[in-house]
């Protein structure tokens, strides 16, 4: 007898039917299955398995023999796929889920598609899954009246597991894939491909990072049949590359900042070229933007000019990586070495240094028609070493004419090279001389898109999801709407590079929530995390990848969270932020960034906007931003915290002891005269207590008496009075010693 395990989350119509198919099946002369289907009813619980392979990796082709993941048989000898189709095609089951079959069918055909979507595998965990199903869930509802109307297959490592990952809460179903560093599962194209044929996806959406940017995953999907929510192989794979990204920008007419493939000379016109059939820059113009040995790289420096310094890139470089500012020939010529090194076999190119510059986006979307819209874009200049901290949209520092000629430009490449799906361009902005510089197009959607959503109202997730449908831009709803049009569900076409769309009327700001310690030069950790405290309002809004008692396990990125505050301007939306980070409460093994961020947000040069993407790291350098507390302050609140778990353990002794039998009170004096002793900075200091009433403990250290009423809360923070102030208090014992939480700073004793 056959056994298969059906672990699935679905809603009770579905169940009912599905239980029906399966009996009927069952009563089949010919069949002896046994079928198990389990149901969580839309439950929070975690679900088991749909596909448990007992060993893979990267070095062992174990899904390729000839085998179901999911139904543990072997496919191509099947000769009765009933069953296969019962528990796997939702459009095989009738009533209610043919009622949302059609709908979908219906819309995509009434607004120009070609492709239904239905069931999407989600490549990705963390905040990228989280946030991409919660977003297609809520288009789903709006549009059709049933958020489960797409279904979400989701992959998860066994560290997502054990962490309690949100994502894999929030989809239909998950498959578990092989743990550790992301080439065993979230980057590998071969896990992803063949479980979206398992699953019988119709599209898989990458989201940012892991597989994100691989040409092989949209190359292989597009020869299985299956969509990629996304560019096309070879479009990627040529933005994948930073030289060709320079010319193809050229060609579009974009400008460039002198670099080895415009030195900006009189006699030296940018190199141009467009896709070849192959999808590829012609070889012989692609080799002329980059430097091959240490003394091209001088040579292309000297025609640049060393006046504001040369920046030597990895093509294939990113986050950090692959990068290096030199301004002189010996550095340069070290730094060709490391940076080869660094990413090895990567082409390596220079740029001249843009100074005083702002990182300003343009949030872009192609379509297959050949259409390109711009939905404005992002400031994200608070950079520390090149990872972003604070987002922000629109870019007001950026004139408006001039913006709208970023979105132009932007708009010329993605049609220029037939760009689809979501996207953004990049570039560096001098606000003294009011100019901008190409600096690549990342062909995927990225982290800080819901700041775009926040002042654009067009929810960029399902946008993907339309296009790859085959929808015309013009045709989604929420973009009619931002262009103002009357009949949001009319078919008339939008002109995006003559039309423009309606005036911008909020501010956005984002902070991201991650597990580092300002400390330590902001050094990633990983740990448990008990409880998040954060309260949405109609102002501030987040997302975050884990919820209560979850966690964020080594191979995971240190991102776990992302808040965004809107106001009528700037300033507005800067204090909504600053708010919600104050009220903010992250326990459990982590460190996180908040209390750093408040600060921040609350420097001269933040509120007055004369920032560059130089500036924070100038900060860190210089140490000029910490986050202190009075030494009184901290050293108080470590006694009130070590005198209430005295008491706490001292009377839960005694009860113990009373409930053996023994009788003996000695114990009981100890409850309410003790010592403890405190060590912050370098000293030691003595408190005696005494509780004189079962609130109140009075503290004295070297003469000087000091009266404080604690309350424990439902949550267990102890609230602390004293000195006609309340202060919020949490501890919790290390290894290395107490770490405590007063009023959200984070204090190592």
């Amino acid at each position: 007898m056959s056994d298969i395990r059906i672990h699935r989350r679905m809603d009770v119509r579905i169940f009912r039917l599905l239980l029906n198919i399966c009996n009927r099946y069952l009563r089949s002369e010919s069949n002896n299955i046994s079928v198990h289907i389990t149901s969580s009813f839309y439950s929070t619980a975690p679900q088991q398995s749909a596909f448990t392979p007992t060993s893979l990796s990267p070095k062992k082709n174990v899904f390729g023999q000839g085998k179901s993941a999911f139904l543990n048989k072997d496919v191509a000898k099947s000769s009765n796929t009933a069953l296969n189709t019962a528990t796997l095609d939702a459009a095989s089951l009738s009533g209610a889920a043919d009622s949302t079959s059609s709908l979908v069918e219906d819309y995509v055909k009434s607004r120009g598609g070609n492709r239904v979507i239905r069931k999407v595998l989600i490549a990705n965990n963390g905040m990228a899954a989280t946030k991409s199903i919660l977003s297609m869930r809520q288009w789903a509802y709006m549009e059709f009246g049933d958020e489960h109307a797409i279904q979400f297959v989701a992959m998860a490592t066994p560290e997502d597991l054990k962490a309690n990952a949100q994502f894999v809460r929030l989809a239909d179903s998950f498959v578990e894939v092989p743990g550790g560093k992301n080439l065993n599962n979230y980057a590998n194209v071969e896990v992803i491909t063949r479980i979206a044929k398992e699953q019988g996806v119709d599209a898989v959406w990458p989201g940012w990072g892991h597989a994100s940017e691989n040409p092989k995953l949209p190359n292989t999907l597009n020869e299985m049949g299956i969509k990629f929510i996304g560019p096309t192989g070879p479009v990627m794979s040529v933005l994948g590359d930073k030289i060709a990204a320079n010319i193809l920008a050229q060609t579009a007419k974009v400008p460039s900042i002198p670099w080895s493939g415009s030195f900006g000379g009189p006699d030296d016109g940018p190199l141009q070229a467009n896709l070849n059939a192959e999808g590829t820059i012609p070889d012989e113009i692609f080799k002329k933007g980059l430097v091959t040995s240490a003394d091209e790289a001088v040579e292309a420096a000297n025609k640049i000019g060393w006046e504001n310094g040369i920046m030597i890139k990895a093509s294939e470089g990113g986050g950090g990586k692959g990068i290096r500012f030199v301004d002189n020939e010996a550095d340069l010529r070290n730094a060709f070495v490391q940076v080869t090194n660094e990413v090895v076999g990567s082409p390596i190119f220079l740029m001249q240094l843009c100074k005083n510059a702002r990182h300003i986006e343009v949030q872009i979307v192609g379509d297959q028609h050949g259409n390109a819209v711009a939905l404005n874009g992002r400031d994200c200049s608070t950079q520390r070493r090149f990872q972003k901290i604070f987002e922000e949209g629109p870019p007001i520092i950026v004139p408006k004419e001039t913006f709208r000629e970023m979105e132009l430009a932007a708009q010329r490449l993605t049609q220029n090279i037939g760009y689809q799906g979501a996207g953004t361009v990049e570039y560096l902005y001098n606000a003294a001389d009011n100019k901008f510089f190409f600096l690549e197009l990342n062909p995927r959607l990225q982290v800080e898109h819901p700041v775009t959503e926040g002042i654009t109202d067009v929810n960029l997730p399902a946008t993907q999801l339309q296009v790859a449908m085959g929808i015309p831009l013009y045709n989604i709803p929420q973009v009619r709407r931002l262009y103002g049009k009357a009949d949001a569900y009319g078919n008339d076409p939008i002109d995006f590079l003559e039309e423009r769309y309606r005036d911008i009327d909020t501010h956005v700001i984002a902070a991201r929530i991650t597990a580092e310690n300002p400390d330590e030069g902001f050094k990633p950790t990983s740990g448990s995390i008990e409880r998040i405290k954060f309260q949405s309002t109609p102002n501030v809004w987040g997302y975050f990848s884990v919820g209560s008692n979850g966690g964020i396990h080594e191979f995971a990125d240190s991102q776990f969270g992302h808040l965004f505050a809107k106001g009528p301007n700037r300033e507005e939306a800067r204090k909504a932020l600053v708010l919600a980070l104050k009220e903010m409460e992250v326990r459990g093994d982590i460190r996180n960034s908040v209390e750093y961020l408040v600060k921040l947000l609350e420097t001269d040069a933040f509120k007055q906007n004369t920032i560059d993407t130089s500036w924070l790291d100038g900060i860190i350098k210089e140490k000029s931003v910490t986050v202190d507390l009075k030494s009184d302050l901290v050293v108080l609140g470590a006694a009130v915290f070590k005198a209430f778990e005295h008491v706490r353990t001292a009377t839960e002794e005694v009860k113990e002891a009373f409930s053996k039998g023994q009788v003996s009170t000695s114990g009981i004096p100890g409850i309410n005269s003790f010592n403890i002793e405190v060590a912050y900075a370098d000293t030691k200091y003595p408190f005696q207590v005494e509780r004189i009433s079962q609130d109140v403990y009075r503290f004295t250290l070297d003469g000087n008496t000091i009266d404080v009423e604690v309350t424990l809360t439902a949550e267990g923070a102890l609230l602390a009075t004293f000195g006609g102030e309340t202060h919020r208090i949490i501890g919790m014992d290390e290894p290395l010693g107490l770490r405590l939480s007063m009023d959200g700073n984070t204090i190592l004793m």
